[in-house]
């Protein structure tokens, strides 16, 4: 019998193996890009929001001058994001606080960044993961519906997935295991219509053996 921790790890070690190239699909050049990507990318899809930010990005390079654009401006570019008066809000907002206490430069910390306005910790996580390099699991929901449905953590808040997912596997896995579970999500752990058949974990799947029964 595997242990709690011996389970998660070989399941991340196959999602790897079965994802080795998988990535954020957002597009992204500096930290403050990819900060500004998966605000947008907030009910709308990584698609749409690469879209529009390449126009974002030209007319307003960095964080003072999208804190000192007219509103009107960037609802122009942003309004095929959806909720875009607020997103622009919020987006000024925080590049008006990088601009005025770190220098326009994004930080690598996520004490400062859950303290930026709108920034979540999932963010954060996305944030210090692929940006910088670090060890973190953002869970957004496909990580979160990946890792329930594996038995890796109880449904509940992205915060408390995180938190079990964090103890169950090596820190060294973090970054990697978010991503492959996020492809795993995207392509056969769909919400609807699941492809377990055909998911290479499908043995030590809480879920699909609960359906096999």
């Amino acid at each position: 019998m595997h242990t709690a921790e011996e389970k998660a790890l070989h399941i991340i070690e196959k999602l790897e193996e079965e994802y080795p190239d998988a990535r954020i699909h957002l597009d992204y050049e500096t930290p403050l890009q990819l900060l500004v990507a998966t605000m947008l990318a907030a009910r709308c899809t990584d698609k749409k929001v690469n879209e529009v930010t390449p126009r974002l990005w030209e007319e307003f390079p960095n964080a003072g001058a999208v804190a000192a654009a007219e509103p009107e401006k960037l609802y122009a570019i942003l309004r095929p994001t959806g909720f875009f008066r607020q997103k622009t809000a919020n987006i000024q907002k925080v590049c008006k606080a990088i601009n005025e206490e770190y220098g326009g430069v994004v930080p690598d910390d996520i004490s400062q960044l859950i303290a930026l306005p709108g920034v979540g910790r999932k963010t954060a996580n996305v944030l210090l993961a692929n940006a910088y390099g670090g060890q973190t699991i953002p869970v957004d929901t496909h990580v979160g519906r990946v890792s329930t449905r594996l038995g890796l953590a109880p449904a509940g808040s992205a915060d408390a997935i995180e938190k079990k997912l964090c103890e169950l596997l090596p820190e060294e896995k973090y970054s990697t295991a978010a991503l492959a579970m996020g492809e795993h999500g995207r392509t056969i752990c769909k919400s609807q219509n699941p492809d377990c058949p055909n998911c290479p974990v499908n043995d030590l799947c809480d879920y699909y053996l609960r359906q096999a029964r």
